[in-house]
């Protein structure tokens, strides 16, 4: 729903706010009566401007008291945001000379990995060129569209805003497709040296190890975490030194409508390359499912399953490139909000552009933190049995949770202004709130750690080594439909507690600093991003890695190694989604603050009214947009999936051998691959024209009232079905895995005995407990991967 809330708010935040903020809210301020700081002082606060800055206008301005300084030159300024921004990509060139060093697949004797993995590449990379080539005509006809708009207006400087509000947002569309291109691209690579690495050179006697497939795994991941903080902040850093080159320092209100636009062009190509990709990858992967797992008896990544290169490819458009362009979106969005919101304030403007750039400054430390605690998982903590990776992970993001506290602190009382006198001493007013900068620092520090509780609790709900999704493993001993009713009813329990965090933190925050503290707390919850990304994207390296090695044959060594990396990689998958989903929540309600405001500045006198007939309907209306959303995308996985289990059939009967073990046959992979690049392709213009058409449609139909309740109810219930979507796939997924390593053999040879073979060993796959879990997994595959990651976008 971000990206419904930035087409509302795009032309919204046109407003140009007056030195003087009109609308107060006295009930909100800690200091004293507004009214009276008012009526004293209106005429000296509206007759200056933040380079006039006389002693005489500071005793008389309490707003500005002891916070006018001398225009700093924005360049220097703007600079250490850009520089941190260079130090994230000369540490990306660090990891590439890192990776680079482990073994490819052909240095151990294992070419057949590299070729393989060279395949996987080769698909990924077409269906990527085929989607943005699309994307790039949406794109261009969306820039030229928001151009006419702005050109048809009566500013005078129609064609300059116009120009710029659509440069601005063809460069967030562009850097957020870079990001999930540079994602793949890394990803592809370091997925044979992840199989490589686990396997080790046994010609040279040299073994491998679950610590060394890590590093690669981690390292890979932590190249796509650090190339979309160091795009987004760049871009952001960049569009914003040029906009007030051109528009001049004291035009705050115009730099942020133009750039706006960077965010919006973000989350289009965002909300696009998330449902594509997830269609995709589901369509190939719940194929590969149903065919091999529960009708042909063989494995998902068997080298005979049709579906095996599509479905790794899969992996790659949509868990890493879906995944990049999504959190890119959302990190583009919560530093625009943040600087949106803060220019707003006549005192953070007139305290100078360290102020104003504070929301920058926090995501510039982010990289340094984040930096500084990769080191904990490849060099501090290394793993030496299973239960040591996921210890290793969770503690990435612990750390750098914790590191990041006092330098959130340091910056707030250091760039934050502090008034000497006046209504607000010791603060400064934002929104009609009486903030601080310790108060900001709290804001920031909400959204970092209830980011990091959410993520905990996430993995609480989704891993099996809590009880769970023990319950729904077990359930699975009376078929499928428990199984699945189990599922459901953790999905929706898993909703209560990140719902209780962030209705605290909205609560909180807006306490201490209004809609500004909202903002900040969503950059709080994406100051670890790099951290998150990077344990976030280890997941579907390593899933490739064990897909690699089950194709290539190797020994069932490697695969206990690769399929340990993934387990944990689930799990922080699972994290990473509860993060992403939070920041989105956070995100959206700074948006629709920014939109009511505006509102409100043009005379509107816009309130969310449920006694209102408009809002209310408008309410339910965007209430229910989330449910239609889902139904699309999860439909166009069914059909998707449904051409691929006819063409994995047709494989299988024109080619018997296929179903025979260790047979040298192999099916024809390009011919899924074609599916679900078609599938895709085809079905992801649905979803996307709903969620960017309904606020349109709305307000041109019914006016203003009914789209802020279009907005909030959107808010209110896509945040709830997208953690209840997410964390039931998360659990029904890890479910399966549970029941496939073999815990519950001994209860499945006692049930079903025929399952146990000559020497005693269990055939756990050839179970009916394990084939009712692959159908829980399979029904959650579109909901964590599809619908629920989109819908927060």
């Amino acid at each position: 729903m971000q990206i419904s809330l930035l087409i509302a708010a795009v032309a919204a935040v046109a407003a140009e706010p007056p030195w003087y903020q009109k609308t107060w809210y006295p009930y909100l301020f800690d200091c004293s009566d507004s009214a009276d700081w008012r009526d004293q002082y209106d005429s000296a606060c509206s007759a200056h401007s933040a380079n006039e800055c006389d002693v005489e206008t500071r005793s008389a301005c309490p707003q500005t008291c002891g916070l006018c300084t001398p225009s700093s030159p924005k360049m220097v300024i703007a600079t250490p945001p850009i520089m941190a921004a260079a130090v994230a990509f000369l540490f990306i060139a660090y990891l590439y000379v890192r990776i680079d060093a482990f073994p490819t697949g052909a240095e151990v004797g294992l070419a057949r990995v590299d070729e393989l993995s060279l395949k996987i590449k080769s698909g990924a990379r077409q269906f990527l060129e085929t989607e943005y080539a699309y994307l790039a005509v949406f794109v261009v006809g969306l820039a030229l569209t928001l151009f006419f708009l702005f050109y048809l207006t009566e500013d005078e400087n129609a064609y300059t805003i116009a120009l710029s509000v659509s440069l601005s947002f063809v460069t967030g569309a562009t850097l957020s497709a870079s990001a999930g291109w540079w994602g793949m691209m890394v990803a592809t690579d370091g997925n044979a040296k992840t199989t490589a690495a686990c396997a080790g050179d046994r010609a040279n006697g040299v073994p491998g190890s679950l610590n060394a497939g890590l590093n690669v795994a981690f390292s890979t991941g932590a190249v796509m975490g650090f190339a979309v903080v160091g795009l987004g902040l760049a871009g952001v850093s960049t569009a914003y030194v040029v906009l007030c080159s051109i528009y001049g320092d004291d035009d705050q209100a115009l730099v942020m409508q133009c750039l706006a636009g960077f965010g919006f062009g973000a989350s289009s190509i965002a909300l696009f390359a998330r449902v594509a990709g997830g269609i995709y990858t589901k369509a190939a992967d719940v194929g590969a499912d149903l065919v091999g797992k529960v009708e042909a008896g063989i494995d998902e990544d068997d080298p005979h399953n049709p579906a095996v290169i599509a479905d790794n490819v899969g992996d790659n458009v949509g868990d890493v490139a879906g995944m990049g362009s999504d959190l890119f979106g959302s990190f583009g969005e919560a530093s625009c909000a943040a600087l949106l919101v803060g220019a707003s304030s006549p005192m953070i403007v007139a305290a100078g552009w360290g102020a104003l750039m504070f929301p920058l400054a926090l995501s510039g430390v982010g990289i340094l933190v984040c930096m500084a605690t990769s080191f904990v998982a490849t060099d501090l903590m290394p793993v030496r049995d299973e239960k040591g990776i996921e210890s290793a992970l969770k503690m990435q993001l612990l750390v750098s949770t914790l590191l990041m506290t006092p330098c959130v602190y340091a910056l707030a009382v250091t760039l934050l202004p502090a008034a000497t006198c006046g209504m607000c001493v010791g603060g400064f007013v934002v929104g009609g709130v009486c903030s601080s900068p310790l108060k900001a620092f709290f804001c920031v520090g909400f959204g970092l750690w209830g980011g990091c509780v959410i993520g905990f609790v996430t993995e609480y709900y989704t891993s099996f080594s809590y009880r769970p999704v023990v319950e729904v493993s077990e359930s699975c001993r009376t078929g499928a439909a428990t199984n699945i009713i189990f599922g459901l009813a953790l999905g929706y329990k898993s909703v209560v507690l990140p719902v209780f965090i962030l209705a605290g933190i909205i609560f909180g925050s807006h306490r201490l600093a209004g809609m500004y503290g909202i903002s900040l707390a969503a950059l709080g919850m994406l100051a670890t991003l790099a951290t998150c990304l990077t344990i976030d994207v280890y997941g579907p390296v390593c899933d490739n890695a064990g897909g690699i090695a089950e194709m290539c044959e190797l020994h069932p060594s490697v695969r206990e190694k690769t399929d340990a990396l993934d387990a944990a990689g689930n799990t922080t998958a699972a994290i990473g989604k509860g993060f992403a989903i939070g920041s989105a929540c956070l995100v959206g309600l700074a948006l629709f603050g920014a939109f009511v405001t505006r509102l409100n500045d043009t005379g509107a006198k816009v309130t969310v009214d449920l006694l209102d007939p408009l809002t209310f309907a408008g309410l339910l209306v965007g209430s229910m947009l989330p449910y239609w959303f889902s139904a699309m995308t999860m439909k166009s996985v069914g059909k998707a999936a449904n051409e691929m289990v006819i063409e994995i059939k047709r494989q299988f009967d024109a080619n018997p051998n296929l179903l025979i073990p260790n047979h040298p046959d192999r099916p024809d992979y390009d011919t899924c691959i074609k599916i679900s690049t078609d599938a895709s392709l085809q079905e992801m213009i649905a979803p996307g024209a709903l969620v960017m058409l309904s606020p349109v449609l709305c307000g041109v139909c019914f006016g203003t009232r009914c789209v802020t309740g279009l907005l909030a109810g959107g808010i209110a219930s896509g945040i709830q079905m997208a953690i209840s979507s997410s964390n039931t796939g998360g659990a029904w997924d890890n479910a399966k895995k549970y029941i496939s390593k073999g815990a519950m053999d001994e209860l499945i040879g006692q049930l079903e005995p025929e399952t146990v073979d000559g020497t005693g060993k269990v055939q756990t796959k050839k179970s009916q407990i394990f084939k009712a879990a692959v159908t829980g997994d399979t029904v959650g595959d579109p909901l964590k991967d599809t619908s629920g990651p989109a819908l927060n976008i």
